[in-house]
């Protein structure tokens, strides 16, 4: 079939995007679902800091590639006349389908699948191949999702089910946003009620952080950012104290005297990295959510990883288990207590994609929403 969808033909743009126009709106071939994949119509699309980070050559991927990775859409068919999945189907999009016969998937660690990290690396599907195409020649997938488009084929192992009642604009920050964010807390983290949380960048995920360990009963939660509107944002989140990095190590230090019990890094900056591993108290976990460039270095005294006691972890998507969490994390949404809706910036067409990325680097928003 055909569909429209946003196409990066090259890594690396400057901006302002509204100029150099990364992306644009093509025309492109799709591929019916093989056995195992779902064909979906995406009826609403976040634009995240790691689509900005393939475009700006961050995060460098195959082109051309459809970009996008967290949305929300609706099954129009089944590859597989068994599959667990119908036509009327809503769905979120998970960026990492664990294959489920891996080491890690046997541990219980989808998150770290090794054939889905491949596979994305690649921008190719986990079953293989491309089903996109442009012209006879194929189109790269990112993250097997490809989300700025009408239509999408995806792996089964993409998609979680969802109640028809949710908006779609909310139903979709689940996909990565909170996913990733509340993950950082409630699975890598574990933070314990009456923790002190420190949570470094506050975009969606950083901001997600902020939500779930208000959730998890932390206190003090400490929200450091330089944009003054995503400090005063998460202090009606519900954060204790909201301040400048430049503030933070004194900020931190009054509010609990020795260090925080928890920082998590959501800014992709080994920099920032640094400064929440030393924001840490003698015993306390650092973790760490945000993709820096490659290029970029960790220094941090070796000797503090065993003189004190301290933790330092990654967490990719949250280390989560989509089908286990998206759901849970929506109850908890449905209960008042992790009002993910008010990560909402806006909600536009497709066709404002390039400007939204402007947005996006700027600071000036926190989850845009485009609607193919």
């Amino acid at each position: 079939m055909k569909i429209t969808a946003a196409i990066l033909d090259q890594v690396g743009a400057a901006g302002p995007y509204a100029d150099s126009r990364p992306l644009r709106l093509g025309e492109l071939d799709l591929d019916e679902p093989r056995p195992g994949e779902l064909l979906v119509k995406i009826e609403a699309a976040g634009i995240c800091h790691s689509d900005l980070s393939v475009v700006n050559g961050d995060r460098v991927r195959p082109t051309p590639m459809a970009l996008g990775h967290e949305a929300a859409a609706t099954v129009v068919r089944v590859g597989d006349p068994e599959s667990g999945f119908q036509p009327g189907d809503r769905v979120v999009l998970a960026f990492l389908p664990a294959c489920g016969h891996c080491a890690e998937c046997g541990s219980g660690h989808g998150f770290l699948c090794a054939p889905a990290a491949a596979a994305n690396g690649a921008g190719r599907l986990l079953r293989g191949g491309h089903r996109l195409h442009e012209a006879a020649h194929d189109v790269f997938h990112h993250l097997g999702v490809s989300a700025f488009a009408t239509h999408a084929v995806i792996d089964e192992r993409s998609a979680v089910k969802v109640p028809s009642d949710i908006p779609v604009e909310i139903a979709a920050l689940f996909g990565c946003a909170v996913l990733t964010g509340v993950g950082a807390v409630f699975n890598t983290a574990a933070v314990r009620p009456g923790e002190s949380v420190a949570v470094y960048g506050l975009g969606g995920v950083g901001l997600s952080s902020v939500l779930g360990a208000i959730a998890a009963g932390a206190n003090p939660v400490i929200a450091i950012d330089p944009v003054a509107s995503k400090r005063a944002l998460a202090l009606e989140l519900g954060a204790t104290l909201a301040v400048e990095p430049g503030d933070a190590a004194d900020a931190i230090a009054a509010a609990t005297g020795s260090g925080v019990d928890v920082a998590i890094e959501t800014a992709g900056k080994a920099v920032v990295l640094a400064a929440a591993y030393k924001a840490t108290k003698r015993g306390g976990r650092t973790v760490t959510v945000g993709l820096p460039n490659p290029a970029e270095m960790l220094s941090i005294p070796a000797v503090s990883l065993v003189g004190d006691g301290k933790t330092l972890a990654g967490s990719y998507m949250g280390s989560s288990i989509p089908a286990r969490d998206i759901p849970r994390y929506i109850k908890l949404w449905r209960a008042g207590r992790l009002p993910v809706e008010r990560l909402l910036t806006s909600v536009s067409p497709l066709s404002e994609i390039n400007r939204l990325l402007d947005d996006l680097a700027r600071g000036d928003a926190i989850r845009q929403i485009v609607i193919p």
